[in-house]
């Protein structure tokens, strides 16, 4: 009986395809972390100040501001970024018209979504993964920080 190569293939990759997706999965934070990312960073604002803050959420990456794909970042109304976790090259930055690959201005929409109800999850829209380096669907928690700020966590989607 002469079986097809193709199908041998995958009957033996599956398994390790299948493994693989299980534990990708695991290096994914949660929306319950991503919102208890976000006050733990707003409680830091209030509690230090913003500058001691935005400095500890961007110079300190990889701690309690950046967890696998989860990190803090913090903007003004206007659309300058004031905090970063995951890149420090945007601070100082006016992104408020960054679009997504689908055209969808998000972080207008974060500040839009804290302007009129204070905290809320925006999303999905398209973004870097930085734990894969892949465009994923993603969605963020944001609270109103300091005066007119926004603090927010992105968790990734499952595609």
């Amino acid at each position: 009986m002469k079986r097809n190569p193709m199908f041998v293939f995958m009957a033996l990759a599956m398994p390790l395809i299948l493994m693989g997706n299980c534990l990708a999965a695991g290096d994914r934070g949660t929306e319950a972390e991503a919102q208890s990312m976000v006050i733990k960073a707003v409680a830091l604002i209030k509690s230090a100040g913003p500058d001691k803050a935005y400095k500890a959420i961007t110079d300190h990456p990889d701690g309690a501001f950046k967890d696998r794909d989860l990190y803090v970042f913090v903007y003004d109304f206007e659309g300058i970024c004031l905090a970063q976790g995951a890149n420090p090259k945007m601070v100082g930055k006016n992104l408020l018209e960054i679009r997504d690959i689908d055209g969808d201005p998000f972080i207008k929409g974060m500040i839009e979504l804290v302007k009129n109800k204070k905290k809320g999850w925006y999303g999905p829209y398209k973004f870097n993964n930085v734990a894969t380096q892949s465009i994923e669907r993603k969605k963020s928690y944001c609270e109103q920080g300091a005066g007119n700020t926004i603090v927010c966590v992105g968790t990734h989607l499952a595609n």
